[in-house]
């Protein structure tokens, strides 16, 4: 499975942006999505997952009411549309897949996700 990123940018605070991450080599049924970030000097924290049917989503409590997660089966593609967008959400947001078949539940735990995308910057101005 590989995961290629884009759409990131920089933009003024309160406006959007659009991520897509495209996954290669095939999705099942089984398999989690998700979008994580990383600030300089911060750990890499959640943003958003959500499931193959996309029957299910998770957000992290900053981005909830804002962010956007969803999954176009037809097209391996996974997309975070990003709404009022704040100085604090700048960072390099990485696209990752969860392959676990033991698991059901959307893990907020980057240990779970099993491969990653090289990811894209996001960066927003105050």
């Amino acid at each position: 499975v590989q995961l290629q990123a884009s759409g990131g940018g920089l933009v003024q605070a309160g406006n959007s942006l659009r991520l897509s991450c495209t996954v290669s080599g095939g999705t099942f049924t089984w398999y989690r999505m998700g979008w994580f970030r990383q600030a300089p000097g911060k750990e890499r924290e959640f943003v958003a997952a959500i499931t193959w049917s996309a029957d299910s989503t998770r957000y992290a409590s900053s981005v909830r009411g804002r962010f956007l997660i969803s999954f176009d089966k037809g097209q391996d593609t996974m997309y975070l549309q990003m709404n009022s967008l704040k100085p604090e959400d700048t960072a390099r947001y990485y696209c990752a897949v969860d392959r676990r078949l033991q698991s059901y539940s959307l893990s907020d735990d980057a240990r779970d996700y099993g491969d990653w995308g090289q990811g894209t910057q996001v960066t927003v101005s105050s």
